[in-house]
């Protein structure tokens, strides 16, 4: 049975079972109308926790009805160990909508999103470990580990704006997953080193 969690802004990983039933529909559920039905969702509901609850659920709805993402699954770029398909970017619309390949074995950089996201998995399995702001005086972007949460074939994470991970391609085959991103502050979104304590922006 898929799992669904919440990535909390302090690093902590919850169990999200109980999110609520997406309206039913008489038709297939396209990609035109998730992304209606998502942006009406973020006009309405301003909060980031509270729109990962509403739009989760249609994640699901979408997947379960959209055979075509799984026929030629998206390989990574063997140079980069990664490749990223945009399914949706338009200007001045705060949503981005990916399916993003990676290399067994490849690891991402840590990192915050600076916008909320949502990763549901297609194929493979991903380690997702868990970091949380520790700040010093001498080092105020120290970050340390707090824990980490394997995601396989069909689980569903929601992260928000300020959640610190990195994801390991687990297995010997690519992990391909589902990806979307609301409004990104640029100013906000680091990619850290906790040997040197650094964060950069990217």
């Amino acid at each position: 049975m898929p799992n669904t969690y919440l990535l909390e802004n302090n690093g902590q990983c919850i169990d999200w079972p109980d999110l609520p039933a997406p309206p039913p529909i008489d038709r297939q559920y396209r990609l035109y109308r998730f992304l209606t039905e998502i942006e009406d969702i973020l006009i309405a509901t301003p909060e980031p926790e509270a729109q990962l609850k509403q739009i989760i659920p249609r994640v699901q709805q979408l997947l379960e009805q959209s055979p075509w993402l799984f026929f030629d699954p998206l390989q990574p770029d063997p140079e980069k160990g990664w490749e990223v398909q945009m399914l949706y970017d338009e200007p001045e619309f705060p949503l981005t909508v990916q399916i993003v390949a990676w290399e067994p074995g490849s690891q991402s950089p840590i990192h915050n999103h600076g916008a909320w996201g949502i990763v549901a998995m297609l194929q493979g399995e991903e380690k997702n470990t868990f970091w949380q702001r520790s700040a010093t005086s001498e080092h105020p972007h120290r970050i340390t580990q707090i824990g980490h949460q394997n995601l396989a074939c069909g689980d569903i994470i929601g992260i928000l704006p300020d959640a610190i991970h990195h994801i390991t391609a687990l297995g010997d085959q690519p992990t391909v997953s589902f990806n979307l991103y609301g409004a990104t502050d640029y100013n906000a979104r680091y990619e850290f080193d906790p040997h040197q304590h650094t964060a950069q922006i990217f």
